[in-house]
């Protein structure tokens, strides 16, 4: 459900034209005058409506059907980039103290955006706060909400699979970090330290990632779920450097850890981890297990979360010759949805796995060809001793 937690005129002007009524309509839906609309629309961010009117505005966006909240939302991430353009002074904007309160209702749009992978409208939003602002004239809160949407603007490009260059993951992230290092703020700075150890081991540095997570899982910067993240981190890089036993210990440990700190979902994707390290040891039916737990977990309903399941399950069933085809339609399913939502690292994980059994099968072939069609030495002209 869409939460404006603080209604301006801006708000109000993107919620009558996604509901698609005039002035005096919308007004008269709401119960108010319509030269209090007029005002909204006048003054934008400028003004505020009461607590009353704040209520109201709550249930209408609440009862519009699907289409008009799209429209709202598409609306709300155009709505305030034209009124810097057109060269307006920023009194008639708001004062700067209404503008970031704006910008923090945005950032909670784009954190809910970004949990269901609707990237485009979470980086529409975000741009708009890039562009209105020099980082130079910013203050203390102004530069805070700067680092905040810059992490948030990593966070996309990591969902998305730009992990390095010049507009990516690691650029986001080590910028935003620079900004809170100046701030002043090391919880900021320690969480950033750790989404850049993510985008190493994504880029394939395993070994630079693994003791990285194993300094960030004693890091006092760090809150105790953010710690525990790391030590979960710590296992999945060992199971990619196929220490399998190692990374079992470590990730049970983590799971023990997400349990005791109520956290379902870190504790879902660990099953997932934990899944894919039984595999590499051969335990099929312990890893199948896992995966039963993560699905049953109930937190893996987003798009993101369908597929890291779906492909972490494909690869476990492809292990095994009669489950092989169920294995390949997971994959297909998992490929499907990541390449529609824009996953791409997900997706390229799921091309390596895909060429991983391609290979493994053709080697199967030639050795089950060189088995029937060897030759006698008498055939080859060879001798017998």
């Amino acid at each position: 459900m869409r939460v404006v937690h603080r209604w301006t005129g801006l708000e109000a002007r993107s919620l009558r034209l996604a509901m698609r009524m005039s002035v005096r309509a919308f007004a008269e839906h709401l119960g108010v005058g319509a030269r209090t609309v007029s005002k909204w629309e006048k003054l934008l961010t400028a003004t505020v409506p009461r607590p009353d009117t704040q209520a109201i505005l709550d249930t209408v966006l609440a009862r519009a059907d699907d289409a008009a909240c799209l429209r709202f939302d598409a609306n709300q991430s155009q709505a305030a980039q034209p009124l810097v353009e057109t060269g307006r002074p920023r009194s008639a904007i708001g004062t700067r103290g209404d503008q970031y309160e704006s910008w923090v209702d945005d950032l909670d749009r784009v954190v809910i955006a970004l949990s269901r992978q609707d990237f485009a409208f979470a980086e529409a939003l975000l741009g708009r706060w890039f562009s209105r602002f020099l980082p130079g004239e910013l203050d203390d809160r102004g530069r805070y909400l700067l680092a905040r949407s810059t992490t948030l603007l990593g966070d996309i490009r990591r969902d998305q699979g730009a992990v390095t260059g010049p507009l990516s993951a690691q650029r986001s992230y080590s910028e935003a970090r620079a900004l809170f290092s100046q701030l002043g703020i090391p919880r900021r700075v320690g969480r950033l330290d750790l989404a850049l150890a993510v985008v190493a081991e994504m880029s394939g540095e395993l070994d630079a990632a693994a003791r990285r997570y194993e300094t960030l899982a004693e890091d006092e910067r760090l809150d105790h779920r953010d710690r525990a993240r790391a030590r979960l981190w710590v296992g999945t890089a060992l199971s990619k450097l196929g220490e399998y036993g190692h990374a079992t210990y470590v990730i049970q440990a983590a799971i023990r850890e997400f349990e005791d700190l109520a956290e379902p979902g870190d504790w879902s994707g660990a099953h997932q981890k934990l899944a894919l390290a039984h595999r590499g040891t051969g335990e099929f039916d312990r890893a199948l297990d896992c995966i039963d737990i993560s699905r049953d977990s109930g937190t893996t309903d987003t798009p993101m979360a369908q597929v890291r399941v779906d492909t972490a399950q494909g690869h476990i069933l492809l292990s095994d010759p009669a489950t092989r085809d169920d294995g390949m339609r997971l994959l297909d399913r998992a490929a499907e949805t990541a390449s529609r939502r824009g996953l791409d690292h997900q997706l390229r994980s799921i091309e390596g796995i895909r060429s991983e059994q391609e290979t493994w099968a053709h080697g199967q072939r030639r050795n089950v060809w060189r088995t029937t069609h060897v030759p006698s030495p008498r055939s080859s002209g060879g001798r017998r001793n």
